[in-house]
C-alpha cells in the first residue's frame, strides 16, 4: 500500500491531524467531497485558521483528492466527518452513512478503520456491524475497526496533537494494537478501552464544560434579577478560594459544546441535568436582547453586532449563538442590521455582509460585542470612543471592563 494513512473529511478535525502526522514522518494523504478545500490542500494553502499549520504546510508533502478508490492504496483509513445534532435532539449520521457507503466497495482484507467523529454511545457498534454486512469481512481477523476521539481545542491542535493523551476503544486486541502504531506517532500516552467507554470519554469532556458554562450563565441571569454585578460576586466568590474556580458567563456555542449533550440525551425521555444546561446556554441570546429593551429600542434602530463566529479569535461560524441572537434582534424589526467580523473575509454565512468596524461604530445606535474576539479587547476603548455620543453597548463578555452587561457610552465616560 501506497500511504500509511488516510484521512477522510479533512476539516478541522481531519487536515490537522493528517497535517501533524505526515509532519513526524507518517505518510498521509486527506480524501473529502469539497473540490474547493481539495484545491487549497494541494496548493499548500489552509482553508480556515488554526495556528501554525499555514507554515507546517508548505513544509510537508500532504495532498488531498476526491476519488475514492485511492482507498485502496491506504493501510490505516481514519474518518472525520461531520455528526451534528438534528433538530428535535437526534444525532445525524448522515455524513458517516455516506462515507461508510462509499469505501465499502473498496475495503481489503487487512484493513484497519478508524473512527475518529465525536459520536453517540454505541455508534462504533453500528460501524462495526455496518462493515461486516456490507464487506463479508469479520472486524478482528479479517479487517480492524476503533473509536479514537480527538480531544483538540480549535487554535490549539499543533499542540495538544502531541500532549494530549490518546483514547483508543476497540473491540479486539489486533484493533488496539493497529490504532495504537498510528497514533503513537504523535501521542506520548494512551488509554486502551471498549468502544462505548471510548464514546464517553469524548462526550464527557465536552458535557462537563457545557454544563460548567451554564451554570456561569445562569448566575448572571439571577444576578441581573436581583440587581446586583455578576462579575464583581465572581471575582469576589474566586479570589483565593481553593475549591474550584467559577467561569465567567458567555456564549456556549460550538460544533461540540452546543450539540454533544443531545448525543447521550435522545436515549433519555426525561428532563435531567444535560437538557437544563442546554435551556439555559441557548436562552442567552434572547435573555440580552430583553435585558437591553428595559433601558432602550430596537425598533427603528441601527444595531452594529462586534463578532459572528462561534468563539474567540476563530473564522469557524458553525454553531455559533451570534446568528441566534440576530434573529430575535431581527424580530423587534431594526432599521438596520451591521455585522463585523474581523477574523473572516467576505460575506457572513453567505447571509450578512461582513462590515467595516469603521461604518459599524459610526452608524449604529446599539451595538452588541457578541465575542471577546482579542482585536475587540485590544481596542475597546476606541471602539467605545468612535461610537455615537449615545450609542447603548450590550457588553456580556466584560471586554470593556465596565462590570455592566448594558451600558450606555456616556456612564462609560463618567
Amino acid at each position: 500500500m501506497n500511504y500509511q494513512v488516510g484521512i477522510i473529511g479533512i476539516g478541522r478535525v481531519g487536515l490537522p491531524l493528517g497535517l501533524s502526522l505526515t509532519k513526524n514522518g507518517v505518510k498521509t494523504i486527506g480524501f473529502d467531497i469539497n473540490e474547493q478545500v481539495i484545491e487549497l490542500v494541494n496548493n499548500k494553502k489552509m482553508p480556515f485558521k488554526e495556528t501554525g499549520y499555514d507554515e507546517l504546510m508548505t513544509k510537508i508533502n500532504f495532498t488531498a483528492t476526491s476519488d475514492m478508490s485511492k482507498i485502496k492504496e491506504v493501510e490505516n483509513i481514519i474518518i472525520t466527518v461531520g455528526t451534528p445534532l438534528l433538530a428535535h435532539i437526534e444525532t445525524d449520521l448522515t455524513q458517516l452513512n455516506a462515507v461508510l457507503t462509499g469505501i465499502a466497495p473498496f475495503i481489503q482484507k487487512g484493513h484497519n478503520l478508524i473512527l475518529r467523529s465525536t459520536v453517540a454511545p454505541k455508534t462504533t457498534w453500528y460501524v462495526h456491524h455496518f462493515l461486516e454486512l456490507k464487506t463479508g469481512f469479520k472486524i478482528g481477523s479479517d479487517i480492524f475497526l476503533s473509536f479514537c476521539p480527538e480531544r483538540i481545542a480549535e487554535g490549539k491542535a499543533l499542540e495538544e496533537l502531541e500532549t494530549l493523551p490518546q483514547i483508543i476503544g476497540s473491540n479486539d486486541l489486533q484493533s488496539g494494537k493497529k490504532a495504537e502504531a498510528v497514533f503513537s506517532n504523535l501521542a506520548k500516552k494512551i488509554f486502551h478501552t471498549d468502544y462505548t467507554s471510548a464514546e464517553l470519554v469524548k462526550l464527557f469532556n465536552n458535557i462537563y464544560r457545557y454544563i460548567n458554562f451554564s451554570i456561569s450563565n445562569q448566575f448572571a441571569i439571577i444576578a441581573e434579577n436581583y440587581h446586583v454585578n455578576v462579575y464583581e460576586i465572581l471575582r469576589m466568590a474566586n479570589h483565593d478560594y481553593p475549591r474550584g474556580q467559577i467561569s465567567s458567563p458567555g456564549f456556549t456555542a460550538g460544533t461540540c459544546l452546543r450539540k454533544d449533550f443531545g448525543m447521550i440525551n435522545e436515549t433519555n425521555p426525561y428532563s435531567d441535568l444535560l437538557l437544563n444546561a442546554w435551556k439555559v446556554n441557548e436562552y442567552i441570546p434572547r435573555f440580552l436582547v430583553e435585558k437591553l429593551m428595559l433601558q432602550t429600542t430596537i425598533y427603528g434602530k441601527t444595531i452594529g453586532v462586534l463578532g459572528y463566529s462561534f468563539k474567540n479569535d476563530t473564522d469557524d461560524t458553525r454553531d455559533s449563538l451570534v446568528p441566534k441572537m440576530i434573529r430575535y434582534i431581527s424580530r423587534e424589526v431594526p432599521k438596520k442590521l451591521m455585522i463585523h467580523e474581523p477574523n473572516i473575509t467576505g460575506k457572513l454565512d453567505g447571509l450578512f455582509e461582513n462590515e467595516s468596524l469603521q461604518d459599524t461604530l459610526k452608524e449604529s445606535d446599539v451595538i452588541f460585542i457578541a465575542l471577546n474576539h482579542t482585536a475587540f479587547k485590544m481596542n475597546i476603548a476606541q471602539i467605545i470612543a468612535d461610537a455615537k455620543d449615545d450609542c447603548w453597548f450590550v457588553d456580556y463578555w466584560n471586554v470593556s471592563g465596565t462590570d455592566k452587561i448594558i451600558f450606555n457610552k456616556k456612564d462609560f465616560k463618567k
